[in-house]
């Protein structure tokens, strides 16, 4: 019960904050703009006849896995956002004095907390990649694969990053913590085009080098293991290639052990917080 009130307040304290709401606002206008720029794509297309009826399905597929990707960038910036100063601000001005002096244990605040915003980040997702994908297919008719594992994993994706805010919030700066999560998932990033490329020409170190990245932070990984999630017949075929492209497929495995990051991470945190001296 104290983990779920302080779940709760986090939810209230991100809406009265205005930052659940500028989240929905900026999701809103971004779904807008990419409905509208889909609708003319495709009616020069339409109008044109610049694909055969039959491959038409190729760039709506692929315009919607762009629109994915973004929204996957956006999501990993707003779960820093939302979690960066949770527990570091409150203990640099002392508000985690109050806190601590109730019947609550420190890793029932972490934990609470963990959770408020692993449910804003699940919401978040399931409305801007659905309605992404809703948009897309009323426009297009053409429908992905399948799409509740995917925002799955994009969610994992976010909660993921998320409790790489949190764990730092428990030891560092607000703005440290900022930069730790946000040049850690830059590694990722990187690490997962260099392994890509290394794909490509068959360089065995280069794949290794991407491969040690996912294992540093398995952000980018998990997003790849989304998007064939999403379409696996363009995005897995070299035929096709472009920036949205997956050479090199995770496995299976790299799923699970995003989830055992994630648990062990959030693990750390609530012994972090725990052993601090506030």
């Amino acid at each position: 019960m104290q983990i779920w009130n302080i779940a709760s307040l986090t939810i209230h304290e991100g809406i009265r904050r205005n930052i659940v709401r500028l989240a929905i606002g900026m999701g809103i206008l971004f779904l807008i703009v990419f409905g509208v720029g889909i609708h003319y794509i495709f009616l020069q297309f339409e109008d044109a006849n610049f694909l055969p009826p039959g491959e038409m399905e190729i760039p709506a597929i692929a315009l919607t896995i762009v629109g994915l990707y973004v929204i996957n960038f956006l999501l990993i910036l707003v779960s820093v956002l939302i979690s960066v100063a949770s527990i570091s601000s409150e203990i640099d001005t002392h508000v985690i004095d109050t806190i601590v002096t109730k019947p609550v244990s420190r890793w029932e605040i972490v934990l609470g907390k963990w959770l408020g915003f692993a449910i804003m980040i699940t919401v978040y997702a399931t409305f801007m990649a659905g309605g992404l994908i809703t948009i897309s297919a009323l426009r297009t008719g053409y429908r992905l694969d399948t799409i509740v594992p995917g925002i799955a994993l994009m969610a994992l994706n976010g909660i993921l990053v998320m409790t790489i805010s949190i764990a730092g919030g428990t030891r560092l700066s607000t703005l440290a913590n900022g930069v730790v999560a946000f040049m850690l998932y830059g590694i990722a990033f990187i690490g997962t085009w260099v392994e890509n490329i290394g794909s490509v020409f068959e360089n065995e170190a280069a794949i290794n080098i991407g491969i040690l990245s996912s294992l540093i932070v398995p952000a980018e990984a998990v997003w790849r293991k989304a998007s064939l999630s999403f379409e696996s017949r363009i995005l897995g075929n070299p035929q096709f290639a472009g920036p949205i492209t997956v050479f090199s497929e995770p496995s299976d495995m790299m799923i699970w052990y995003a989830i055992f990051y994630v648990a062990a991470l959030l693990a750390w945190s609530l012994w972090s917080f725990s052993q601090r001296d506030l």
